[in-house]
């Protein structure tokens, strides 16, 4: 079943007043971090959304295998995003099967997640599946080409939990230990770097 991987990066980092998908965690962005990983896997196209500092992150990311696109329309919220991600996969690779949507300051992600996640929809056949963190679901979320639609339609600042929350029958996860670790403020980005 053919799986492309959609990473967002395209938000203004409001709280923290800078580019979170540059901030360095052990060497790395974390923008790189998230595509080192996708890389690792078999899964194509990899696709980065940027919006805002697209100029200042281009500069920096210019990993092999990875398709950087620009949403311009990224103030819109993140459904212009997704919707971004979805078009520039489907021109790509108009029969694929699945899509991973990931973020991009997920810093503890890896290559076996987004694995678990395309193993999980082959084994129980569910048309998404979510990773399980902090009694949530959330990103990265694997969803099947039945619901390329509805990411399509989404608006505003809806991401594509509206989906997940509108279908739970449809629904499988996967265990995320670290999932719920983001980096949306200095402290969070403290903590991170402190171990805490």
């Amino acid at each position: 079943m053919s799986t492309g991987i959609i990473i967002l990066a395209a938000g203004n980092s409001s709280r923290l007043g800078k580019p979170k998908q540059l901030l360095t965690y052990q060497g790395k962005t974390l923008l790189q971090i998230v595509c080192d990983e996708a890389l690792k896997t078999t899964y194509k196209p990899v696709i980065v959304v940027l919006g805002a500092y697209s100029d200042t992150i281009l500069e920096q990311q210019s990993q092999e295998g990875i398709t950087c696109i620009i949403n311009e329309r990224w103030q819109d919220g993140m459904s212009s995003s997704i919707s971004a991600g979805i078009l520039a996969l489907l021109n790509s690779q108009p029969d694929i099967q699945n899509v991973i949507i990931a973020v991009a300051d997920q810093v503890f992600i890896t290559h076996a997640i987004f694995e678990k996640l395309v193993a999980q929809r082959e084994l129980n056949g569910k048309s998404m599946v979510a990773s399980s963190y902090a009694q949530t679901i959330g990103s990265p979320v694997l969803f099947n080409k039945k619901y390329f639609h509805q990411l399509l339609s989404l608006t505003g600042n809806h991401g594509a939990k509206h989906i997940l929350k509108q279908h739970p029958d449809d629904i499988d996860t996967i265990a995320f230990e670290l999932g719920h670790i983001d980096i949306d403020t200095e402290t969070d980005y403290t903590n991170l770097i402190h171990n805490k």
